[in-house]
C-alpha cells in the first residue's frame, strides 16, 4: 500500500498487517478495533472475520461462526494481493478455525501475535474447550508472540497466577510450547 497524497519522491510504502479474528457489533474489541488501533500507526489493517458477534459493554449476546472455507478464503483473498508479513489474531472461536488458520500462517510465512481470546471482558465464552488444545499444538508453535491476559495465561500454562513470579512461571511455561515472545496482559484481571 502507498499513502496518498504524497508526491513521488516522498512516497513510502505502508507496512499491511492482517487481523484475523471476530467482529464486534459495539465497535469496542475484535477487528474493528485491530483496524482502528493499526490505523492510528499508519498501518494498513486488512482483515479476515472468523465470527460476526452481537455484543455491547453489557456482554456477547450471540455468536455466529463463519465455516473454515470462508476463514481461508479471506486470507488467501489478502496474502495474494497485498505484501503481508504480519498477522495478529484474536477471536478464533474453534478447533477448525485455529487449524485453518495455523495452515495459512504456515503457508505465507507470516509472522503472527495471537493474542488468544476465550471470553469477552463483558461476558460470555468466545473459544471453545477443544481450541486451547489445538491452539496450544498448532499455532502457538509457529507464533511470534503471545498477548493472554491472566485467565489465558493460566489455561494456557495449567498454572494458577496470584504473584508476578506466578505469571513469570507461566509465561515459561507458555513459551516451552515454541512461541518466541510471551506478554502476559492484565486484563480481565481483579487485581
Amino acid at each position: 500500500m502507498i499513502r496518498e497524497g504524497l508526491k513521488m519522491d516522498e512516497m513510502e510504502i505502508i507496512p499491511v498487517v492482517l487481523t484475523i479474528a471476530g467482529s464486534d457489533s459495539g465497535g469496542g474489541a475484535g477487528i474493528e478495533a485491530d483496524i482502528k488501533t493499526l490505523s492510528s500507526l499508519y498501518v494498513h489493517g486488512a482483515c479476515a472475520i472468523t465470527s460476526v458477534t452481537s455484543q455491547n459493554t453489557t456482554g456477547v449476546q450471540s455468536a455466529y461462526e463463519l465455516p473454515p472455507t470462508v476463514v481461508s478464503d479471506q486470507v488467501d483473498a489478502v496474502c495474494t494481493d497485498m505484501d503481508v508479513r504480519w498477522a495478529k489474531t484474536g477471536m478464533l472461536s474453534s478447533a477448525d478455525i485455529v487449524r485453518v488458520v495455523a495452515d495459512r500462517v504456515k503457508k505465507y510465512g507470516l509472522k503472527v501475535v495471537v493474542d488468544p481470546v476465550m471470553t469477552a471482558e463483558a461476558g460470555g465464552d468466545l473459544l471453545e474447550q477443544d481450541a486451547v488444545s489445538i491452539l496450544k499444538d498448532e499455532l502457538l508453535p509457529i507464533s511470534y508472540a503471545v498477548t493472554p491476559n491472566i485467565s489465558e495465561a493460566e489455561t494456557l500454562s495449567g498454572m494458577s497466577i496470584t504473584t508476578r513470579e506466578d505469571a513469570m512461571e507461566a509465561a515459561k511455561a507458555i513459551a516451552s510450547l515454541g512461541v518466541k515472545a510471551v506478554i502476559i496482559t492484565g486484563g480481565h484481571s481483579d487485581g
